[in-house]
């Protein structure tokens, strides 16, 4: 198979992980509904298998909502407008980024988003306080070439255009829509890192409320896989999950973190995919609890570094 497009560059990103969350996807899947798309990296790589018919793809982060959007029913326009901003910076690449990134945080155009993410450091969302985006930008290199950024729209465009719907709504809201044909991919702002407030996310959640939102799926038979904690080495991340949701646990390795390698610690990294039984109960081959093959390396539990 070709390999898979990819326009948005964003940090926690499920991209290197899709083949292996993939295989927890039931055949003949309705709707594929992603509550937390980020940059629906799931929903792409389902597409290109042909796995599901319709896809929703909803993050409460607006901009990055209508980005999706732009980027899957005006593909040609959003390239364009890209490739124009891009050729911009030559002249001083550090002040244009930050030109674009205040008039950004001033009109909120997604477009202008779409530059930003490209630059910006390690292809990595950070707000402030008051929600404006206020990461860096990355000083060795120009973000993604015109041409690449291009194909990259088009191919998102060919595999969802005519087949998804974008919104920008609450999780609850999103959920509510969801029947038992459909499977729903959860990957909600990651909780225990930076402890109450997190600056990779526009917004976060409440695990409580959490909690609720999958009771209520699992009362109503609603397939579906979370993406939520994880830990390193002896170390964890984040409020597990409760056994009283009967879910079936699994650990995916994802390799050793940067920041491990950096510091000569030979501490494993593992993401937790978390299953309903709603869900186990399609699949022909029944998942059990426990360490599934490595994916690839994946730095998910690095440490947040905020800026100002």
């Amino acid at each position: 198979m070709k390999s898979i497009p990819h326009p948005i560059q964003y940090q926690g990103s499920k991209r290197n992980l899709a083949p292996v969350i993939l295989r927890y996807v039931p055949k003949n899947v309705n709707w594929l509904i992603e509550p937390f798309s980020g940059s629906a990296a799931i929903s792409i790589a389902v597409a290109a298998r042909q796995i599901a018919k319709s896809y929703l793809i909803n993050d409460l982060n607006k901009p990055l909502a209508e980005l999706l959007r732009l980027i899957v029913d005006s593909p040609s326009e959003t390239a364009s407008f890209y490739e124009d901003i891009w050729n911009e910076q030559h002249s001083d690449s550090v002040e244009h980024y930050y030109r674009v990134r205040a008039d950004f945080n001033r009109t909120q155009d997604p477009r202008l988003f779409l530059y930003l993410l490209a630059r910006c450091v390690k292809g990595s969302v950070r707000y402030n306080a008051d929600g404006m985006f206020n990461q860096s930008p990355d000083k060795r290199r120009h973000g993604t070439r015109p041409k690449t950024m291009r194909a990259n729209i088009l191919g998102v465009s060919t595999l969802l255009k005519g087949k998804a719907e974008f919104s920008s709504l609450d999780y609850r809201e999103v959920l509510a829509g969801a029947r038992p044909t459909d499977l729903v991919y959860m990957d909600p702002p990651y909780q225990g890192v930076c402890g109450e407030r997190d600056s990779r996310y526009y917004s976060g959640i409440y695990h409580a409320d959490f909690v609720s939102a999958l009771e209520e799926l699992n009362s109503r038979e609603i397939p579906y896989i979370v993406s939520y904690d994880g830990r390193r080495g002896d170390k964890t991340f984040g409020e597990i999950l409760p056994a009283s949701l009967e879910l079936t646990h699994i650990e995916l390795e994802a390799g050793r973190s940067s920041q491990a390698t950096l510091l000569g610690r030979d501490e494993l990294t593992y993401e937790s995919l978390y299953l309903s039984h709603a869900l186990t109960d399609k699949l022909a081959h029944k998942p059990i609890d426990g360490r599934q093959p490595k994916p690839q390396q994946y730095s998910l539990f690095e440490p947040i570094t905020h800026y100002v």
